[in-house]
């Protein structure tokens, strides 16, 4: 699974984040020349795919082309920065006036108000403002930094989801600079939402590929699914995990979306009280546990746990009741929670590896 970064010179370079393994293991075992239908499409700014095994084809790809118009849906009606639904509020913000949202608009922002404050805020979907002055509004980055003035206004007086009033289906904002950016929330929804319409079309073992976001119903054929997490450095796969049925899995690296500029990278993932890229990790993944909301959290809580560092990843991961978490700091080394070492098969034997309570 791969996304697309853009590097110095206007470079546009394909990298994997969170591999499915499926199609390599379909090489390898006997138990693969089964089918397993596949779709695949580009949405969210990213390769999505849908893999079904165990159901007649006609129902798997009509199941499947049905999650794949519900992502279109969501992509286009929350885009931040092409003209949207999403796109209304944050106009309407700047322009200090309140707006009547969608009920299905409003849900989103309670929701993410609620994430945002359990994160303390280092998950904060409204700071659309700051992600637009860093250039990652944009489907091609430009290897630029923004006016540093522009920065110091930010930390000086920054715009944040708490500082937007919901009052049933009315938004609005004191703040003009609150810009809303459902980029670190929507895939999730959307893995959410395909987990519970494959399951009403019948279907009970797929997984859902959103760009390293995934999710796995059932199994494949009695077997586990299978993916790998890729190192955040080298090619290849660094470690192979089992995919048990309702499980998601996320990861935040600096490696996804980013520009290189004077040999530093600056990754997309902002920390909203600095105004700035988080310098001291290159990926971190999470494993959440099936339930409801399972792909909203795996793709809301790797970035408040990225952007915690060295020094607060485990405590803001035991704040937000994540137990299953791998950690690559700015040197390469790795950290693991007991609780996901033992589920992780590193391929390379020779790593050393940190294992946290």
């Amino acid at each position: 699974m791969r996304k697309k970064t853009t590097r110095p010179g206007g470079v546009n370079k394909w990298r994997i984040t969170l591999c499915l393994l499926s199609s390599v293991l379909c090489l390898l075992t006997a138990a693969c020349s089964k089918p397993i239908v596949t779709q695949e499409s580009f949405v969210f700014g990213t390769r999505v795919e849908i893999l079904i095994a165990d159901a007649p084809e006609s129902e798997a790809r009509a199941a499947a082309a049905a999650v794949l118009r519900d992502f279109d849906e969501l992509h286009r009606n929350y885009h931040a920065w092409q003209p949207s639904a999403l796109t209304a509020v944050n106009d309407a913000i700047a322009a200090g006036k309140s707006l009547e949202v969608s009920e299905e608009m409003a849900g989103f922002i309670a929701d993410v108000q609620n994430l945002a404050q359990q994160s303390r805020y280092r998950f904060d979907p409204g700071i659309g403002h700051l992600i637009a002055l860093w250039g990652f509004q944009s489907d091609e980055f430009t290897p630029q930094l923004p006016d540093p003035a522009a920065i110091a206004e930010w930390r000086a007086r920054p715009a944040s989801i708490m500082q937007m009033h919901l009052a049933g289906r009315t938004v609005s904002s004191a703040n003009p600079k609150v810009a809303l950016d459902f980029g670190g929330y929507l895939k999730g929804v959307a893995l959410d939402r395909a987990a519970a319409r494959l399951k009403t079309a019948g279907i009970r073992n797929a997984i859902i590929n959103i760009g390293g976001n995934v999710m796995a119903l059932g199994d494949k054929y009695g077997k586990p699914w299978k993916i790998g997490i890729q190192h955040p450095r080298r090619p290849g796969t660094l470690a192979t995990l089992e995919l048990r049925d309702g499980e998601a899995i996320g990861t935040s690296g600096d490696y996804q979306r980013y520009f290189e500029l004077d040999g530093k990278r600056y990754s997309h993932l902002l920390d909203p009280q600095r105004g700035e890229p988080a310098q001291h990790t290159q990926a971190l993944t999470l494993l959440i546990p099936p339930g409801t909301d399972a792909g909203v959290r795996s793709d809301v809580l790797s970035k408040p746990v990225f952007i915690a560092g060295a020094k607060g990843w485990r405590e803001a991961a035991r704040e937000l009741g994540l137990e299953q978490v791998l950690r690559i700091d700015a040197d390469g080394a790795i950290e693991v929670t007991a609780a996901l070492h033992k589920r992780l098969n590193f391929v390379d034997k020779t790593l050393n590896i940190k294992t946290v309570d």
